[in-house]
């Protein structure tokens, strides 16, 4: 089965290849202002996809959101593994516990 760390994977090769053979490093070279925005329009595509409740636009749109997400990261220098080992780190806690507790660290001035 294909996973996202397959997906981040493939995205990290594809960004050692030339712009002219991969999508992925033709964005990349336009910035990681570029690859947020391209996400943002992906994101609300498929916003809108789930909001007509058409199945097929929800399932290919939900892909380009994935990777443009990955995208994204690797614009940034960000591992997909820290953002999963973010997660994870979240699960020890009840979803209304964790939110509390980043809007607790936003409060105190806090990066969270």
């Amino acid at each position: 089965m294909f996973t996202l760390d397959d997906l981040a994977e493939t995205i990290a090769r594809r960004a050692e290849a030339s712009a002219g053979q991969s999508y992925t490093r033709s964005l990349l070279d336009k910035g990681a202002a570029h690859c947020a925005r391209k996400f943002g329009e992906e994101a609300i595509e498929l916003a809108i996809a789930a909001a007509a409740e058409d199945e097929d636009a929800v399932r290919a749109e939900a892909a380009d959101v994935l990777y443009h997400l990955l995208v994204v990261l690797q614009s940034r220098g960000v591992a997909f593994r820290s953002v999963m080992s973010e997660l994870q780190s979240r699960t020890q806690q009840s979803g209304h516990q964790e939110k509390a507790s980043r809007e607790g660290e936003r409060a105190r001035g806090g990066k969270r």
